[in-house]
């Protein structure tokens, strides 16, 4: 066995866990330690292995902990585990896991808290929609038991003893340690689901073993959260009342925020230049690892026929005016996008995607081409539906793309609905054109790119390619994947089962006496337990 361990874990040690918490030098503490956030949408479910949406993950990393965190780079720390081994031949994990860990029922977290948790993200009973992420891990038996054809105890985890995690997966994956900071193989307790069934993740019912424990939580209006006594480094945990506000409209929660009412909130779009000018020290835009897209749906049974062809999907794409998104819509330093990585992942080499270097003429130009060659013009017009979630920024650039679109003779009828109505469309492929958008898991190009192979949980627009498929899969053993992963992203760019529009930026405001945000970590993970606010 060869004993690995984290340079990062090792240079910051058990002695020092929660050192960004940790006011630094010169810094005074506040004596007000609420803090009060914005949440576009109403939390879907408090269920780590049920969620899947960014703004709850969020909240799943507060009220649990995983194996392993983030710091404010998006470097790993310890979380439940303070180092781990791998086997020589690099598929099998042993995880040590502290021993002061404790859910907020004062029950020891143990490994089997892990098995569970894991055999229950990949247990068809449970329909996780992230089901197919424990498949991504490559753990044994995995893609067999989702698909019902092995049982799931024979999952390849165990626990040696209570503080010994063990996992085999089927292959070597160097950033395996990296997808053990996502929130669907975060512990749960088994003890409270039996309890307490679907009820297990309300006020009162919840036991988690994160920073903080869930207090009150009104679905879609908020959810507030304070310290858990039982958190193994509570010493180190500073914020004491946290309260996140649904509120769906972007413009009024600014409003709130300029108010006082408000902490941290997303600027509206248009909005980042002025309120730079006006709130230099509180207005932020930093690069985030994710992508804007239309997603086309594929599906011959229930998507339009229209977009079964590959030179209309091509000209919706290429009639998209990007720059004028990015620079008059948005003008939050938002990059526009004709791929689906993130540029800035690491390790991702940006292929050479030919109507990125077009001028918008030029593709505007090839767009009503493919769409006469399709059969569609003046006489014969292409009618199409975009369904999108309740934003006004996602509102203002579906306005601008039905006039685009216009311009190539494509009719294109907008469909506004909210984040749960939305998603579950999508996931039922009930949709023709839906815009979407996907944050990394980890900062490493699989986690876009797996997304469209034809065994992904959340290839809701139904794109199947065997080429596409295979690369991905070949990847997965590579000793360097980069080129594989530019071949994908070539295949997606010739088959067009979406439209790439931009690549994020976070723009927020963002009050600054508050500390430890992770707005250097590409990732933009937060922890609650490693923020504070410092004396004026």
């Amino acid at each position: 066995m060869n004993k690995l361990l984290l340079t990062t874990i090792l240079s910051i040690g058990i002695a020092l866990p929660s050192i960004a918490a940790t006011p630094q030098p010169g810094e005074t503490l506040a004596e007000n330690q609420n803090y009060t956030y914005w949440l576009l949408d109403a939390i879907k479910s408090m269920d780590p292995q049920i969620n899947t949406d960014v703004e709850g993950s969020g909240i799943m990393r507060s009220l649990f902990e995983g194996l392993y965190n983030e710091d404010q780079v998006g470097s790993l720390v310890p979380g439940v585990a303070t180092s781990y081994e791998l086997s020589d031949d690099k598929t099998t994990y042993t995880f040590h896991l502290r021993d002061n860990a404790k859910w907020s029922n004062g029950d020891p977290v143990t490994a089997n808290d892990f098995v569970y948790a894991w055999k229950r993200l990949a247990d068809p009973a449970t329909a996780s929609e992230y089901a197919w992420y424990i498949e991504l891990m490559q753990i044994e038996n995995a893609s067999e038991i989702i698909a019902g054809e092995k049982p799931v105890d024979e999952l390849g985890v165990r626990a040696i003893d209570d503080q010994t995690f063990e996992v085999k997966i089927t292959a070597p994956l160097p950033y395996f340690p990296k997808m053990t900071t996502h929130a669907s193989v975060f512990p749960v307790n088994q003890k409270v689901i039996e309890a307490f069934g679907d009820k297990w993740t309300e006020p009162g019912n919840l036991v988690g073993n994160g920073a903080y424990v869930l207090k009150e939580h009104i679905l879609g209006e908020k959810v507030v959260m304070e310290p858990n006594p039982e958190y193994w480094d509570n010493e180190h945990t500073i914020l004491q009342h946290v309260t996140a506000l649904t509120i769906n409209d972007n413009d009024a929660a600014l409003t709130r925020y300029l108010a006082g009412e408000l902490d941290r909130v997303q600027i509206p779009a248009g909005q980042y230049p002025r309120l730079k000018a006006e709130y230099p020290d509180e207005a932020i835009s930093v690069p985030q690892s994710c992508s804007y897209i239309y997603m086309f749906n594929l599906d011959k049974a229930k998507g339009p026929a229209a977009l079964q062809d590959v030179r209309v999907r091509k000209a919706l794409s290429y009639a998209i005016d990007r720059d004028i998104i990015v620079n008059n819509i948005l003008q939050g330093g938002q990059a526009p996008s004709y791929n689906w990585t993130h540029a800035a992942t690491e390790g991702f080499q940006m292929p050479e995607i030919d109507y990125a270097t077009w001028s918008q003429a030029e593709r505007t130009a090839k767009a009503k081409e493919l769409l006469a060659e399709a059969g569609y013009g003046p006489d014969n017009p292409l009618n199409l539906t975009l369904n999108y979630n309740t934003s006004e920024a996602h509102k203002k650039i579906a306005i601008a793309v039905q006039q685009f679109w216009k311009g190539v003779g494509v009719n294109l009828t907008l469909n506004n609905m909210e984040w749960k109505v939305h998603t579950d469309k999508m996931q039922n492929q009930d949709f023709e054109v839906a815009r979407y958008a996907w944050c990394g898991d980890y900062n490493e190009a699989s986690t876009y790119l797996d997304l469209f192979t034809s065994y992904s949980g959340h290839n809701n627009g139904k794109f199947f390619s065997e080429d596409y498929d295979r690369l991905m899969k070949e990847s997965k053993t590579a000793a360097d994947p980069a080129p594989l992963y530019e071949q994908a992203e070539q295949i997606l760019a010739d088959e067009m089962p979406l439209a790439p529009i931009y690549q994020y930026t976070k723009v927020e405001m963002i009050k600054p006496d508050l500390r430890g945000a992770g707005l250097n970590n590409l990732m933009q993970n937060w922890y609650l337990k490693d923020m504070y606010r410092v004396a004026n």
